[in-house]
């Protein structure tokens, strides 16, 4: 019964114990900022068959995305607003459905950040239905689509000026080659379907078909103008087919795609490329957990995380000497004795009864401590006042606890004997 007794009185955890689970607490609580600023990078499908930079299908950019890597560019896929920001240069993928006043308001405030490379949409893109034989669909990886018809864009007109431009589509004769040029490059397209820019004053012709239709153009301005003099590079491409999955396949087509990125990056000068996923659906929003790792709040979550590490420091130092004894605590069936016998003095109101008997039980202990061979009271006060010369005599204090009557009274004197014993 002594071995339960004493580890009941034990703390629940040792200190070790408590070190690792606070450790482990921490632990988590970063893993939670790490999955919330992750947003839909974790665990989300971002391959869904769509024209952006995550997308593998034909009609996306993940084969352009790995071309720039391999080309030594510094390429990054944004799901933030806070991308749209960068001062490298930045690819805008828009869909189909593109509120040409949110477009354009992006473009005019990224004439003063970078330069920005806008790849316009072409392609209705289908997942593979399910009525295909299994053996068909089976061939088809996650993300791969089927190419429907074509799309002209109304909200290219739109836009602000001198953004905007007249987006048309043409679809070649059985007889007429898909040629393009441009760049000091030339090629053949992957199809006759042919969207362009029809000519604008305010752009000039980067690539054009073989009819001189404009496939990409870089947005100039007025001459003279503030936007002509000092804005950065807008790029349009307006013929996707040139950059995307589809088109990479064919070499001078890659060639192209790395011109077009180049040219729109300064010549190169600019190896930081930023794909926004923001534009199709995959934004992620701002919170205050990840706004704490960024500056400027890094510098006060940093001292915030330091205090925290001075404070578990200094709760795992002792204050002072344990408040419990180090002996061994008293067993059950003792406990329930004295539980009863207290509760018939307390019944009886019988409390002069308890002050002599604590008084020599007293005695018997601090004699035991000062190794006197009996409990003497005369003979107690001679060693107390050899080894605490300041302390209130034994038999002052045995005496006030004989004469107690009231509660109060006889807790008090029994505490004062209580606390020369602990002394000792």
């Amino acid at each position: 019964m002594s071995d339960g007794g004493t580890a009941a009185v034990r703390g629940g955890f040792s200190r070790g114990g408590a070190l690792a689970l606070v450790a482990a607490g921490f632990a988590l609580f970063l893993a939670m900022v790490w999955l919330i600023a992750a947003g839909e990078e974790f665990g989300g499908d971002s391959n869904n068959g769509q024209a952006h930079a995550a997308a593998k299908g034909l009609n996306g950019y993940a084969g352009l995305v790995r071309l720039l890597e391999a080309e030594g560019f510094d390429v990054s896929s944004s799901r933030s607003p806070a991308g749209l920001e960068t001062e490298g240069l930045l690819v805008l993928t828009p869909p189909p459905a593109t509120d040409a006043a949110a477009l354009g308001e992006l473009l005019r405030k990224r004439e003063n950040i970078g330069p920005t490379l806008v790849i316009l949409p072409k392609w209705s893109a289908l997942r593979p239905p399910q009525i295909l034989p299994r053996e068909v669909r089976e061939k088809f990886k996650p993300g791969w689509v089927i190419l429907g018809a074509a799309q002209e864009l109304e909200w290219p007109s739109a836009l602000p000026a001198p953004y905007s431009f007249t987006h048309g589509l043409e679809t070649l004769e059985a007889d007429e080659e898909p040629g393009w040029e441009g760049l000091g490059l030339s090629g053949d397209l992957p199809t006759r379907t042919i969207p362009y820019a029809a000519d604008t004053p305010l752009h000039g012709a980067l690539m054009t078909d073989a009819a001189g239709h404009w496939l990409a153009t870089r947005v100039l301005g007025k001459e003279g103008s503030e936007f002509y003099e000092n804005a950065h590079w807008t790029t349009f491409v307006v013929e996707p087919d040139l950059v995307n999955n589809y088109g990479l396949a064919d070499r001078q087509r890659a060639a192209a795609a790395l011109a077009l990125v180049r040219d729109a990056a300064y010549e190169g000068d600019i190896t930081e490329v930023t794909f926004d996923l923001t534009l199709n659906g995959f934004g992620a929003s701002e919170n205050l957990l990840t706004l704490a790792f960024r500056p400027p709040f890094l510098a006060a979550t940093l001292c915030l995380i330091m205090a925290l590490l001075i404070i578990g420091w200094r709760a795992f130092q002792r204050f002072g000497p344990p408040a419990a004894g180090a002996g061994p605590a008293i067993a059950f069936g003792k406990q329930r004795l004295i539980a009863n016998g207290a509760g018939l003095i307390l019944r009886a109101r019988r409390f002069g009864l308890l002050g002599v008997p604590y008084a020599a039980l007293s005695a018997r202990r601090i004699a035991e401590r000062l190794g006197l061979a009996r409990p003497d009271a005369a003979m107690i006060d001679d060693a107390l006042a050899r080894r605490l010369p300041g302390e209130e005599p034994f038999s002052r204090r045995a005496a006030r606890l004989e004469s107690a009557r009231k509660p109060a009274d006889i807790l008090s004197a029994a505490q004062a004997l209580d606390d020369l014993t602990t002394k000792l």
